[in-house]
């Protein structure tokens, strides 16, 4: 029989078993991060690659108890090996990384079972079903009480839209389908933390909508979500706090309602006589001056006071029939903190 090929976060915690969890400073430190109400902590993380490539570099990142975090980066920033580090699943070069107050990987075994990750992808038995799938998982979990094994894994697919499609073979799932089992995974017991790597990917809109409903249901219990998304409007419409990373830097972190406020504005003015218009806030010092295909003319936000630039409109015989500036979108935001925009590959 075959073996998935997905790196696993159970895969981890097999392989560091013979790791000692034993740390003279990890009652210390642990109750120091429990006091900051951090769930994940970082401190100068690391990662440098064979040959030199240095995917992560002195990442200081914290993630407070409680929050929907997402995590954010264009392709190649370096999110997937930090979650990876995060997991146990590789070791950093240097640095620190704390999950729940304990030092990772070395208190991996200690961690784990207090944590639910979707990490690359579910790693699933094609050969076996959805429920047959959940309840290897299940099995594989020192914790969880074999005598109510499949009240859980029953649970866990009712919760994903999945209990219709349990008895159907995972290598006859759809994308989003096998998405929705790993998640499945993830929740067969309750979690502190719930680490995911894109887990709206292969969903319909449906879907997508029921996933991020399930996220803030999940929040609202008491559980952290860390996400990684190429989702800007996933990110704003379900995160309370954000981190955006670009070529293995932090570029900043904070609440998602910060960031964007943090980020110049768009003036919007809506006209019959757009061209004239953008002529004339080009001349007032507008920059990034755009006719949209709808006819509004749009610019970045003057320091100046906005109703100077509608009395030089009118002045020149332009028809304003909306004036105004537009909120900063996150991503708004992150296209001036990185300089480029979201690579949805990322």
């Amino acid at each position: 029989m075959g073996e998935p090929s997905t790196t696993s976060v159970t895969d981890a915690t097999s392989a560091l078993d013979a790791t000692s969890a034993t740390d003279a400073t990890s009652a210390t430190d642990a109750t120091s991060a429990l006091e900051d109400g951090a769930v994940i902590h970082t401190r100068a993380l690391t990662k440098r690659y064979r040959g030199g490539q240095l995917a992560v570099d002195g990442l200081d990142l914290t993630v407070p108890a409680g929050s929907v975090f997402g995590f954010l980066g264009p392709n190649g920033s370096g999110k997937t090996t930090t979650i990876r580090m995060l997991m146990g699943l590789i070791a950093p070069t240097s640095g620190a990384a704390r999950v729940l107050g304990q030092p990772m990987p070395r208190a991996s075994r200690t961690v784990l079972p207090h944590v639910g990750a979707l990490i690359e992808g579910p790693a699933l038995y094609g050969f076996l079903s959805g429920r047959e799938n959940l309840t290897r998982y299940d099995a594989a979990d020192p914790t969880a009480d074999p005598r109510t094994r499949r009240s859980r894994v029953e649970a866990a697919l009712e919760r994903v839209g999945l209990a219709a499609a349990a008895g159907k073979k995972a290598k006859a799932y759809s994308l989003g389908m096998k998405q929705r089992l790993g998640l499945a995974a993830a929740l067969l017991q309750p979690r502190r933390l719930l680490v995911l790597d894109e887990p709206t990917n292969g969903l319909d809109p449906q879907g997508m909508r029921e996933i991020r409903a399930l996220i803030r249901e999940l929040a609202a219990e008491g559980t952290t979500v860390f996400l990684s998304s190429h989702l800007l409007d996933e990110i704003e419409q379900v995160c309370t706090h954000a981190a955006v990373m670009a070529q293995g830097r932090l570029i900043t972190q904070g609440t998602v309602s910060d960031l964007a406020a943090g980020t110049r504005g768009r003036l919007v003015v809506t006209t019959p006589d757009a061209a004239e218009a953008a002529r004339v806030l080009k001349e007032r010092g507008v920059g990034d001056v755009v006719v949209t295909d709808d006819g509004r003319v749009t610019g970045e936000a003057p320091d100046g006071e906005l109703a100077d630039l509608t009395a030089a409109l009118v002045e020149m015989g332009v028809r304003v029939r909306g004036f105004g500036v537009e909120r900063a979108s996150l991503e708004d935001a992150f296209v001036a903190l990185t300089g480029e925009g979201f690579d949805v590959a990322g």
